[in-house]
């Protein structure tokens, strides 16, 4: 006997391991006994996966074939709930599904839970790599890098700035919407909850993703969505979503500034048993110059890249566990931490970011206010879900954004940063190998053609009349011209192909944080058209979805405001890139021109 059953409702799947359902299908079950609620099976696609147990009715009907072996059978025994006899199950008219006596938490996957956990893009973790940054805690006795030539340092008590008073708003998303024991009769966190479940018409609620590792659940966009998010939000934190000629655009920072990084220094500690770099940093707004360490930026862009999930925090250069010391290395890690300083000060909401403000004007020798600021920020609750509270967007008529065209907006940038995204990789990979045939093969080959030039001025000078020595000299000229030459190669790509490679690196960043990006927005989507189904199956009020819908605005708006804000610094710094790199291309071959024209005029004489 062929295990069966026949869909009650349409289902949708939503995360990896489900299949969807069309009312009335028949399909082919792995196993009679449900997982925490959920069957697996094949639909009429043949598609395999799970589905919800209570969206289908078991049948049983004569097969030859015997059922496919269940993926899932090795669970730990007890963990099954056998499925009720096939009369419980009836269509909604008749019958609703049984929901589940009590709520109880989703099962850790040591525990056997089926659902494989997608990889884990929530807050930044920093690395413990080999590098010289990490040579102590943040509490021992030296977090802040020292004042080049400063021996010690007194520490007064200070009070954190900004102590006025200022407005403070209590924001709050609760409502009836959120699952498990918030609700009477609600179902289980992590369970789908099936079209005809309730008498009452705001019974239905929306359901969580079963994948709770997902970018959307951990940013914290699920539960603000949910309507799960309350708490303080303070003037100073909001974060201003304007209506602008391309669409929605992050309110543009009242006080613009700039950040030089320059001077690195090689200092020590512990009476020169550790050693690090430390590099100077000037901010435009205030003109007072601050040293931080490379573990003082990595810091402030974990801070960073936790509280903004809608953001895309600039990536630091990457670390080196040896040479770190060398001259190449240095000057290559300041040029791609001056590239992320501009990034950060041309973000709107970054550059007015407390946590960042703290990291560019604390005195290096104050450890105290650096301590004070360091805990302000990491004690920040305005965060994951309470961040989305903060965003503020426009209202009022022709304010509101069409989900559809909003879909297809972020449809369309998403499949533009794939094809930036192998662009930039394609052009990073061309311009590494054209400047390694610089440095290496073109330099050599000039310089053996001036090695041939100047053996042939060599053989010539054994002839001593008086009126090929012009020659001789002119040819040796030349010998020396096509020398030069080889080493105007050599040393070209650090004018043109490396401040190129240097913008892709920090690109390749941005690209890797939009699909992060864009996942919450799609969640937030997902809900919004979930909470519509049951509003037109009569199972939930409308102002409950209205609701949902206007928290998934607050998304969709601070995500537009960020695709604006990536294209329009996109071509501000290609623009300027290009324009760079053909200047320095243009100088580069006059520079030949001229050393090729200098040896052709030796010949007039002869």
């Amino acid at each position: 006997m062929a295990l069966r059953a026949r869909a009650l409702y349409d289902f949708r799947s939503e995360n990896p391991g489900e299949i969807s359902l069309r009312e009335h299908e028949v399909l082919s079950l792995c196993s009679e006994q449900d997982i925490e609620g959920w069957l697996e099976g094949i639909n009429s696609r043949g598609d395999r996966g799970l589905f919800p147990a209570s969206y289908v009715q078991v049948i049983r009907a004569p097969a030859a074939e015997p059922p496919p072996p269940a993926r899932y059978a090795n669970l730990p025994a007890g963990g099954f709930e056998p499925l009720p006899p096939p009369a419980a199950f009836k269509p909604a008219a008749q019958q609703p599904p049984p929901a589940a006596a009590e709520p109880f938490p989703l099962p850790p996957a040591a525990a056997g839970y089926p659902f494989p956990a997608a990889p884990y893009g929530g807050p930044y973790q920093p690395s413990q790599g080999s590098d010289d940054d990490w040579d102590d805690d943040w509490d021992d006795s030296s977090t802040v890098a020292d004042e080049p030539g400063a021996l010690g340092s007194s520490y007064p008590d200070c009070e954190a700035a900004g102590g006025g008073s200022s407005g403070r708003y209590r924001l709050s998303t609760r409502s009836e919407l959120s699952l498990g024991s918030r609700g009477g009769g609600g179902h289980p966190a992590g369970h789908p909850h099936p079209p005809g479940g309730g008498g009452a018409k705001s019974s239905a609620t929306v359901s969580r993703n079963l994948n709770r590792f997902s970018t959307f659940v951990k940013s914290g966009g699920e539960a603000f969505v949910l309507g799960e998010a309350s708490g303080f939000v303070k003037d100073g934190d909001k974060l201003c979503v304007v209506l602008g000629p391309r669409g929605p655009e992050w309110q543009e920072n009242p006080y613009p500034f700039q950040c030089s990084i320059e001077d690195p220094t090689k200092q020590t500690k512990f009476k020169g048993m550790k050693s690090y770099i430390a590099y100077k940093l000037v901010p435009s707004h205030t003109g007072q110059q601050v040293h931080r360490r490379y573990k003082h930026f990595d810091w402030l862009y974990g801070r960073l890249a936790e509280k903004f999930p809608v953001i895309s925090v600039p990536h630091l250069p990457e670390k080196q566990a040896t040479g770190r010391f060398e001259e190449d290395f240095i000057s290559k890690r300041r040029k791609g931490l001056a590239w992320w300083m501009d990034h950060m000060c041309s973000h709107p909401v970054l550059a007015q970011c407390d946590a960042f403000q703290h990291f560019l004007t604390c005195p290096s020798t104050d450890e105290k206010a650096w301590k004070q600021g360091k805990r302000k920020a990491e004690k920040d609750e305005m965060v994951g879900a309470n961040f989305f509270l903060t965003i503020s967007v426009p209202t009022g008529p022709g304010a509101s954004l069409d989900l559809q065209e909003v879909e297809s907006q972020v449809d369309g940038f998403k499949a533009f940063t794939k094809k930036m995204d192998e662009s930039a990789l394609q052009l990073n990979h061309t311009a590494n190998e054209f400047a390694r045939k610089q440095v290496t093969g073109f330099k050599k080959e000039y310089q053996k053609v001036g090695h041939s030039f100047k053996c042939l001025s060599q053989a010539f000078e054994l002839d001593q009349q008086a009126f090929s020595a012009g020659l001789n000299q002119a040819i040796a000229f030349t010998a020396e011209a096509y020398d030069a030459i080889g080493d105007l190669f050599a040393d070209q790509p650090r004018q043109d192909l490396d401040p190129v490679m240097d913008l892709l690196a920090l690109y390749q960043g941005h690209l890797a944080n939009f699909p992060d990006i864009i996942h919450v927005q799609k969640g937030a989507l997902t809900k919004v058209k979930e909470s519509k189904r049951h509003v037109e199956e009569g199972k939930m009020e409308l102002q409950k979805a209205e609701g949902i819908q206007e928290r998934c605005n607050i998304i969709s708006f601070a995500t537009l405001a960020e695709i604006n804000h990536f294209h329009k610094i996109r071509v501000r710094d290609f623009k300027s890139q290009m324009q760079h790199f053909l200047q320095q291309q243009i100088l580069f071959f006059q520079k030949v021109t001229q050393k090729l024209e200098e040896a052709l005029h030796k010949y007039d004489s002869v």
